[in-house]
This record gives structure tokens, sequence and C-alpha cells, in this order.
């Protein structure tokens, strides 16, 4: 995957950065936004792939208004791009199989293989991009996948007639890993709110299309309904997914896929919260692991 270089008065231009600190911060509020989504997916009352549409949909103007923003404050306007697209079309691949995962295995199951995406990320920076992987970074995955199983674990099935929605499962983590790369790429020549708002784009388009052949209905029958959904778009999507990319623009993408198993932490005290869903004490041991574990990879 390569970046295409921009023609024209732009292309000289770098989009702006976050200090590390400001990236970090991002990094973090948009786990805390994306940890929301599980809860507000329940809530929606439409299917799994008109929720997965209306979330993108949704979140179109404001990303629309923030890109604008951009333009006025002299962002570069850089071409879409091959890593825009792709960014778009991986997110996708990403909601279509969880949502599929979910329908075909326990939602544990699926909840935990789509955590696998660190994996993804760190084995392309590996192979793909010939990046070191510091024994920090691979302790910190090993601790934060360890937390992930203990989250879930009381849960986690082995079921041969669930073997392929746990195939799916897994094939969201994969696609959430390319994902990452893609952004990170990207911001290298977009600005954080134009690369959002254009995957976000490309990826409504696609799960429109998704929807419309497999979901019965595509509106929420009550008001709660609109309210969950536009909830998924406004927080879950335009703050959570626009905060990961400012992150990436200035943060390892090894790194920030570990940070984004806070969001399985902030599900676990969502659903304890809002849906009285009782944590034990392997839950917060798991949620302490994976705190150690973004901690043990820190970029020093």
């Amino acid at each position: 995957m390569s970046s295409p270089v921009s023609s024209g008065p732009a292309a000289a231009k770098a989009p702006p950065s976050a200090s590390p600190l400001a990236a970090m911060l991002a990094l973090c509020g948009g786990a805390l936004a994306l940890g929301i989504s599980p809860v507000l997916v329940r809530l929606a009352d439409v299917g799994p792939f008109a929720s997965a549409f209306w979330r993108c949909f949704l979140a179109l103007p404001v990303l629309f208004i923030w890109m604008r923003l951009e333009d006025r404050s002299g962002a570069p306007r850089a071409r879409i791009g091959l890593p825009v697209v792709l960014a778009g079309l991986f997110f996708a691949g990403d909601l279509f199989f969880w949502h599929l995962s979910i329908l075909n295995t326990t939602i544990a199951n699926s909840t935990f293989l789509a955590t696998t995406a660190p994996i993804w990320v760190i084995l392309v920076a590996w192979a793909w991009f010939g990046e070191r992987i510091s024994p920090a970074t691979l302790a910190g995955l090993g601790l934060c996948l360890a937390g992930g199983a203990a989250l879930v674990g009381n849960s986690i099935e082995i079921d041969r007639s669930r073997l392929v929605g746990d195939l799916y499962g897994a094939a969201t983590g994969v696609f959430f890993g390319l994902y990452f790369h893609a952004v990170r790429i990207g911001r290298r020549t977009h600005a954080a709110g134009r690369l959002t708002f254009l995957s976000t784009a490309i990826t409504a388009l696609c799960l429109f299309v998704i929807a419309v052949a497999l979901e019965p209905r595509l509106l929420p029958q009550s008001l709660n309904g609109w309210l969950a959904l536009l909830a998924l778009g406004m927080v879950t999507h335009a703050a959570g997914q626009g905060l990961v990319s400012v992150a990436l623009g200035t943060l390892p993408a090894v790194f920030s896929s570990l940070v984004i198993f806070m969001e399985a932490v902030v599900a676990a005290l969502f659903a304890w919260a809002v849906l009285g869903e009782a944590l034990t004490l392997t839950q917060v041991a798991g949620g302490l692991s994976i705190m150690a574990g973004i901690a043990v990879a820190r970029p020093r």
C-alpha cells in the first residue's frame, strides 16, 4: 500500500497533526466513544446492517462541517487517493463481518475475535512495511489480549455449529487492522476531517447496498430507535472515528491499535451502567490487564 502524491500547491503543504499528548488524548477519547457502540446497536430497532449504514450516514453532515472548517483554516485539499478509498472499503468490511459474526455466533466470541485486530496491525507493519516490533509492544499485546479474553471469557463458547460465525469475527479483526494502516498512510496527505468524511462516504455507500439487499427494513419504528442511531452517528462514528483519525496523524498505528482495546473496557462498563449487566472480578482484572498492556507498549 503506497500513498499517492497529489499534484498542485496543496501537495507541498503537510496536513496538520496533533502534538503527541493531544494525539494520545484524542485516541483515548476515540476509544471511549467507540466503546458505547454495542449497547447503541442493541437499542436501535433495526437490523445490524441497517444500523451500520445509519451509523455512517448520520455522521456525514458533522464530518462535512469539520472538513469545511479545516479547508477554511488552510489545510491542504489532497485528492481522494488510494489510502482513503481503502480506508472506506476496509471499514465497510469491518462492520459487515462484525455484524455477520453477531448473527452467527455468540456476542462474546465475536467481540473477542474482533479484538485480534492489533495482531494484524503488527503483522502488516512488520511483513509489509518492514517496521521493527519491539519486545515491549509484543508484551503489551499479550497483556491486552489476555485482558480482552478475561472480559468475555465466561461467555466464550467453542461450538462447531458456530464456526462460520467465528470466522466472520476473525475477518472483522483483519479488516479493522487494515483500516488502521490505511488511515495512518492517508493522514500523510489528508487532514483528519477530510479523510474521515471521504472514507465514511465510501463506507456508507457500501453499507447502503448491503442493507438494501439483506435487511427487511431500513427505518427504525420508534423515537428511541432513532435516538440510538443518532448517537451511533454523532458519538460513535463522527467523534470516535474522527478522533482516531486525528491520533493516527501523529501516533504509530501499532500502538494506537492497542489503545483501542480500551473500547472493550468501556463497552463492559457501559453495559453495566445502562443495561445492568454484572461485572465479575475476572472482568475487572481483564480491564486492568488491558490498561497495563497499553502502559507497557507506549512509545518511549
